[in-house]
């Protein structure tokens, strides 16, 4: 690994702490987590493109996660970055999306848009943060897979000023301040988001 690619021995750590493993490095852990998480084995149900003209032959999320995980992986080793992170990333962000595509994603804006203007709308970024962080139920001690910080700012690819303010409020310095003040996330992160 390059110096610029984050260390999982220098990550900012988990929202509750946990021991350190004996045998994975963090984001490896975060992998796992992500892997054996219900939202994940969910991705194999959910279309990624909706098309009725392509006969029976249609994308999952699941197919579609996997391989921007692949691509990302493959990249990230050229430029020297972390794979792990990479892969984590990219396994976990697009849990939050609807079913039907971006179809679905739409219909869901129009109507949290209809009953709550104007501060209503979906995001699925900001849902799959949701959904790492809070809906998994993994763990009796706490909701969520407490993912590090570097997974979940990567997660959270891109967000709304709105929701960066909500967020920011219950978590001050997360993972959304960097949409507050204008910083760019690790370049694992952005390998992801361009891999998508």
């Amino acid at each position: 690994m390059q110096p610029y690619a984050c260390d999982p021995r220098h990550s900012r750590g988990r929202r509750y702490a946990q021991a350190a493993a004996l045998t994975r490095n963090e984001f490896q852990r975060d992998r796992d987590r992500i892997i054996h998480c219900t939202a994940f084995r969910r991705l194999v149900y959910k279309t990624q493109v909706f098309l009725n003209h392509e006969g029976d032959l249609f994308r999952t999320r699941l197919t579609h996660s996997l391989e921007v995980a692949q691509l990302g992986r493959s990249i990230s080793r050229e430029l020297g970055l972390n794979e792990d992170l990479v892969e984590a990333i990219a396994l976990a962000h697009d849990l939050g999306h609807t079913p039907f595509g971006h179809a679905g994603q739409e219909a869901l804006n129009d109507c949290l848009r209809a009953a709550h203007p104007p501060d209503a709308g979906f995001e699925h970024n900001l849902q799959s943060l949701r959904v790492v962080d809070v809906l998994e139920e993994r763990y009796p001690s706490f909701d969520g897979l407490n993912l590090c910080f570097e997974t979940r700012e990567g997660v959270l690819k891109h967000c709304s000023r709105r929701h960066a303010l909500q967020l920011e409020a219950r978590e001050p310095g997360g993972v959304a301040a960097r949409f507050l003040d204008g910083t760019q996330p690790s370049l694992e992160a952005q390998l992801c988001n361009l891999a998508d």
